[in-house]
């Protein structure tokens, strides 16, 4: 009892550095970061130390395939250290920069608009329908800048007729080319050659500008070492991962750890880089940069490094400044995150990239470093097949001294890792959820991580699909490569249990093993589900807490605006409306003229009726103003904090097709409330 006590020692005082000192301590502080960072990173270097000399170095092993599993599973180790010590270094800063925003937005407009620099907005296109395209182009119109200052441009690689009509209609650009050499950075690079402004910003096809994004964007180019400012990517539709969960009101979209967090640590470094959209850059760098790199399907990490190596630094301004489509099915998803990972890794072979780009620091060097995508994904695997490869075929991932040890020397690190995920981003990260929707995407991108090593070049650019239908398909692949696993780890398990089938008898590590393949089996089982697409309601409904208008031929009633979309709205009316189900009404919610609806469902709800307004087919002039109002800054998708409860709720009823309890939650809505910051 005494020896497991010690042993348990460092995990209790772990817990109580976590309890006592850092749980109180001001995350967005930069000494409290550091001290955070540098005591999770010593306590993985411990264990790693212990590993290598008590497990890995004595070597006491019959068959030289038992020595290369032990080595092999040390040297994945030995790089997830790499990736977490690079983690730990972008994240021990953090950098807030809304109130510099605020200055310099305030300086820019002092010096009178007629001195305004002119900005060209870039949209980029190639496949996507109109109700996609529609929303991008008619929130760039409506920017808050001066019209003389302000050109949008719609880059049709498609040549599409109808869309040259649509921007003829809209008083905005259509520019196509003759050749569609280089994907995206082409068009760009295009766009450029036709168009002459000062500064430009990009904005992919699915992407809707807020009305204020100039605005708190250019005035840091008052700084001549800025080339580009880069803003977060935020969604109004939920991505698949949320969906086939039954988690998307509950759990945040899978960029957001990145774009919230990350982005920002990197931009106290000075290691931003651009994300291809969102983004305002200085046309001046990008000249001396030898415009937009067409060398990688990923332009934008390039850009970013061009830039760099020319003198220009990426800026980070995290307030969400724009809303987009999210992946709407799983192929979508794959093929983004795909292109992604080839992207990042063609940087290592490149005169631009990380690695051979001239004028870098070494600092610099390991900051693009794709260490990530590199890493992660081998690390993963590794995690899951060690118990199977353990339970079934008796090959033990070290050379096992004793529980008490793993508890001593491994526990604590664990423990400090986890700690500091919900210390240092509380509202993006569970070990459970996030570490199954790791394994999920485990078996599709590590194929990709070693064709792209292998073959770096030659897989053309694929565009993300925009406008699909959700809904009932499945991933057989992926929900074949866990089953596989899951079935491997729960055979182990019941083959060990018995003591006449042991495959590894008494070895001490089969406790460890057990517990190691039980949790493995419950997050396989939670990736699993992530395979079987659910239904999708197309780009989603926004919540809202306002006031509007009913109006019939001889009567008008004030309402409460409680849901809002292109296609219907949710209203709260204190009277008995059930009558008029079916029948035609006028509608007016606020900053959009009257327009017909037919009325749909109606029920009683705490003395009022809630009633659906149908109005999918909106006069032109007034779908403007809705799109104008739904997209451009009033309202917001965003997941504020975790709620443990009710991610249990859906995951369950995802399982086992039980009703989800859904219970209200707070949407952000209307400008009185900041939408604009993060």
């Amino acid at each position: 009892m005494v020896q497991h006590l010690v042993a348990l020692g460092p995990s209790l005082l772990v817990v109580a550095f976590f309890l006592i000192g850092v749980l109180n301590w001001p995350r967005q502080q930069t000494w409290a970061r550091t001290t955070v960072c540098l005591v999770t990173f010593v306590l993985a270097l411990r264990y790693m130390t212990w590993r290598f000399y008590a497990t890995v170095l004595p070597q006491p092993f019959d068959h030289p395939l038992e020595g290369f599993w032990v080595w092999f599973v040390y040297l994945i180790e030995c790089l997830a250290l790499v990736e977490i010590a690079v983690f730990m270094v972008i994240m021990s800063r953090n950098v807030d920069r809304s109130e510099e925003a605020d200055r310099l937005e305030a300086k820019l407009y002092a010096q009178g608009e007629e001195n305004l620099p002119t900005v060209d907005v870039f949209i980029p296109t190639y496949n996507e329908p109109l109700r996609v395209l529609e929303r991008t182009i008619i929130g760039a119109r409506v920017l808050d800048y001066p019209p003389d200052k302000l050109k949008v441009y719609v880059l049709d690689d498609g040549d599409r007729a109808w869309l040259r009509d649509f921007c003829a209609e809209n008083d905005v650009n259509y520019v196509t080319r003759p050749e569609h050499k280089h994907a995206k950075a082409g068009n760009i690079n295009n766009a450029l050659a036709v168009s002459n402004g000062e500064f430009f910003a990009v904005f992919d096809a699915d992407f809707v500008p807020y009305h204020n994004f100039l605005r708190r964007t250019l005035g840091f180019f008052a700084d001549p070492a800025i080339g580009i400012v880069q803003t977060p990517q935020h969604f109004f539709n939920k991505d698949p991962v949320q969906s086939n969960l039954a988690i998307e009101r509950y759990w945040p979209d899978e960029q957001r750890l990145f774009f919230d967090e990350m982005a920002a640590s990197r931009d106290a470094w000075n290691v931003s880089f651009c994300c291809g959209s969102c983004s305002v850059l200085r046309r001046e760098a990008i000249e001396k940069a030898g415009g937009i790199p067409t060398e990688s399907v990923t332009e934008d990490l390039l850009t970013t490094l061009a830039c760099l190596n020319k003198g220009y630094i990426t800026r980070y301004l995290n307030e969400r400044l724009s809303m987009g489509l999210a992946a709407e099915d799983l192929e979508g998803f794959f093929i983004q995150r795909a292109r992604w990972c080839r992207g990042g890794i063609q940087s290592l072979f490149l005169k631009n990239g990380p690695i051979f780009g001239p004028g870098l620091t070494l600092f610099e060097r390991i900051m693009f470093l794709p260490l990530s995508w590199l890493i992660q994904y081998f690390v993963r695997f590794m995690g899951l097949i060690v118990p199977p490869v353990f339970l079934v075929g008796g090959l033990a991932p070290l050379y096992f001294t004793d529980v008490d040890d793993i508890i001593y020397y491994q526990l604590p690190a664990v423990l400090a890792y986890f700690l500091f995920m919900r210390w240092i981003v509380p509202h993006r990260y569970l070990p459970i959820v996030s570490t199954a929707v790791g394994a999920f995407t485990t078996f599709r991108m590590l194929p990709v991580v070693i064709a792209s090593l292998i073959k770096p070049f030659g897989v053309p650019f694929r565009v993300t699909p925009k406008g699909v239908e959700g809904g009932n398909r499945f991933d057989a692949y992926t929900f074949t490569c866990i089953s596989i696993v899951l079935v491997a780890t729960a055979a182990g398990l019941l083959i060990n249990v018995i003591p006449e089938s042991s495959v590894v008898g008494h070895s001490e590590f089969s406790i460890v093993a057990h517990y190691w393949g039980a949790v493995n089996i419950l997050v396989l089982l939670l990736a699993a589900l992530i395979c079987f697409e659910a239904p999708r309601a197309g780009d989603g409904r926004f919540g809202a807490d306002e006031r509007a208008w009913l109006m019939f031929p001889h009567e008008q009633y004030p309402v409460q605006l409680v849901g809002i979309s292109l296609d219907h709205s949710t209203i709260r009316v204190a009277a008995d409306l059930s009558a008029r189900a079916g029948g035609e009404a006028v509608f007016e919610p606020a900053g959009v003229g009257p327009f017909t609806v037919t009325i749909g469902a109606a029920s009683p709800r705490d003395g009022e009726t809630e009633l659906t307004l149908q109005h999918a087919s909106l006069p032109p002039q007034i779908r403007d103003q809705m799109i104008v109002k739904l997209y451009t800054g009033a309202y917001s998708q965003e997941i504020e904090t975790l709620r443990f409860g009710r991610i249990i709720d859906g995951l369950w009823a995802r399982a086992f097709g039980a009703t989800p309890k859904l219970r209200p939650v707070h949407q952000t809505h209307g400008a009185e409330h900041g939408a604009a910051r993060s």
